[in-house]
């Protein structure tokens, strides 16, 4: 990918629409010296660690919810279907007039695209549930909170670790908007100044900086928790 980069910037010989790659790794440079690429990338982060938290937590329940009930799941799937098809735009600007242009509508806003994606992928893990696993449970006379606990978390760990690795690079990418349309910091919001002034270069190092951000969460955090919320299953093979 960066040879084909190098190939296409000396082809076009335009560096102001397409940058060389070592003019990105300079610019990025800059900006990590200056410490804007800090301040502003670590809102951005707050922001996307705040969505993905709350769209975690409430499409967990959800989830679970209406995977294990066929009243929930007929009551609440239209609206699912609903939430899914409803593009991301539409649901910032509203949350930005009806919240106003603060934190609480930036999160929400992002949350609420992300939780129908969580509903559905821990849904269909709760259906794939072992149900000789919930009778031996009942058997033993386990509580609600064992019974979650050792049998139902268990089996459902590696769809919410899926989850959470489909989530996250779609969180990020909404938090970018959000900022771009009505935040005064944050990745988002430079690339925002960055366009008005046709600054491709900057565009390019604010985006690569961060998606490096990601790139070793993904890396040092989710896959490790994937594949340990995978264990089980090999260990049964």
């Amino acid at each position: 990918m960066l040879l084909l980069w190098t190939l296409v910037a000396i082809w076009s010989d335009s560096p102001r629409t397409m940058p060389a790659p070592w003019s990105v790794a300079a610019r990025i440079g800059q900006i990590a010296a200056s410490g804007d690429l800090w301040f502003h990338a670590g809102m951005t982060l707050f922001r996307v660690l705040a969505s993905f938290v709350l769209a975690m937590a409430v499409g967990l329940i959800l989830g679970l919810w209406m995977g294990r009930s066929r009243g929930a799941d007929h009551w609440l799937n239209p609206g699912l279907v609903i939430a899914l098809n409803m593009p991301a735009l539409v649901i910032i600007v509203l949350a930005y007039i009806w919240i106003g242009l603060n934190e609480v509508a930036a999160v929400a806003a992002v949350a609420l695209n992300k939780i129908p994606l969580v509903i559905v992928m821990i849904r269909e893990g709760t259906r794939a549930l072992r149900p000789d696993l919930d009778d031996m449970a009942r058997a033993f006379h386990m509580s609600s909170l064992d019974r979650f606990r050792h049998v139902v978390l268990p089996q459902l760990a590696p769809h919410v670790a899926s989850a959470a690795r489909a989530g996250i690079s779609l969180i990020w990418k909404i938090v970018l908007v959000v900022e771009f349309l009505g935040r005064s910091n944050g990745v988002g919001f430079k690339i925002h100044l960055l366009f008005s002034n046709f600054d491709v270069t900057g565009v390019l190092a604010w985006a690569l900086a961060f998606v490096a951000v990601m790139l070793a969460i993904d890396m040092f955090v989710l896959r490790p928790w994937e594949a340990r919320a995978n264990r089980w299953r090999r260990d049964e093979d």
